[in-house]
């Protein structure tokens, strides 16, 4: 029986597993920091139809992001380089249950029980969103270690976007700034998430040769086109109520063309940041947030430092 090997932090061979792991680390974050019924007086100035979009996209993102934890990460350790690199997706596994969290504590907070059970019924049976949550887990259960890499990087800067243009367009009006605020915590994951494995499919990608890739890049480009079509029925679907459809599938292709760029590859739409609006730009920065401590606590709140349990911290 070959001996079980204990992990060795002090001796990498890939420099960027401990720097990703840091970065992932210093960055922990839980819903429950966030004071989401601060954000109940400005639900309740909201029309119908945009609380009807909030719900659904929200509904949405819960169900790619239990995706990614349930299936995704454990598809992508399968096929790990290193012991650091599972170490590394253990730690973006946790986090994507911690983001399909987060929108239930949105939903608890915005939302009756009957319309929380109607949005899950929602989501749980829509043709469009469950396509391309079933096309991303075949490839999980089905594709070579490339092709998960590469739909779990498509998943995360991609197809995750038509749910986030919703609060970061109401945070650039003023509303809905602690939803706001989970969906930048969460952007700010997904930036190192998508960034990192994007990197370990480029380790792999030019380790083939050169017809390999021209073959692999045909797959990949169809793949993409494949998953927009029907990312653009989903936008038609939530958005032409509200107006925003044209501005979201733009946000969508600029965000395509960022997986795109994630995997080393060339972008395939002509949108840029200029095109997208520059409301919804604004908000997706995910540097720190100025808020009163008072009253918000913003994406750069600092956990508090450890101390020692006493006796009496076990006494409830």
């Amino acid at each position: 029986m070959e001996n079980y090997k204990a992990i060795n932090w002090n001796n990498l061979e890939d420099q960027i597993d401990k720097a990703t792991w840091e970065k992932l680390t210093e960055q922990f974050w839980l819903d429950t920091r966030i004071p989401l019924s601060n954000d109940l007086a400005d639900w309740r100035t909201l029309s119908e139809a945009d609380k009807d979009v909030v719900a659904k996209v929200f509904g949405g993102l819960t169900l790619l992001d239990t995706l990614q934890s349930q299936d995704g990460m454990s598809a992508l350790k399968a096929d790990s380089r290193t012991q650091q690199e599972e170490a590394v997706l253990n730690n973006i596994e946790f986090m994507e249950s911690v983001h399909a969290k987060s929108y239930s504590s949105i939903f608890s907070t915005l939302n009756t029980p009957k319309e929380i059970e109607e949005i899950f019924a929602w989501t749980d049976t829509n043709e469009i969103l469950q396509y391309k949550a079933q096309k991303i887990n075949d490839l999980y259960q089905n594709g070579t270690p490339l092709q998960k890499k590469v739909a779990s990087v498509f998943l995360e800067t991609f197809l995750f976007y038509s749910g986030f243009y919703t609060p970061l367009y109401w945070l650039g009006h003023n509303k809905l700034a602690n939803v706001a605020e989970i969906i930048k915590l969460i952007l700010r994951d997904e930036s190192v998430h998508g960034t990192y494995i994007g990197y370990k499919f480029q380790l792999g990608f030019n380790e083939l040769s050169e017809a390999q890739q021209e073959e692999f890049k045909t797959w990949m480009y169809e793949t993409l086109y494949d998953l927009y079509e029907n990312e653009e029925k989903y936008t038609h679907l939530l958005y032409d109520q509200v107006g925003w459809t044209d501005d979201v599938l733009v946000f969508l292709r600029y965000n395509a063309n960022k997986a795109l760029m994630n995997l080393g590859m060339d972008p395939l739409f002509p949108d840029t940041a200029e095109d997208v609006n520059p409301v919804v730009m604004n908000g997706i920065s995910t540097s720190t947030s100025n808020h009163d401590f008072f009253s918000q606590v913003g994406n750069g709140y600092l956990l508090g430092n450890v101390e020692a349990m006493q006796d009496s911290d076990y006494e409830f």
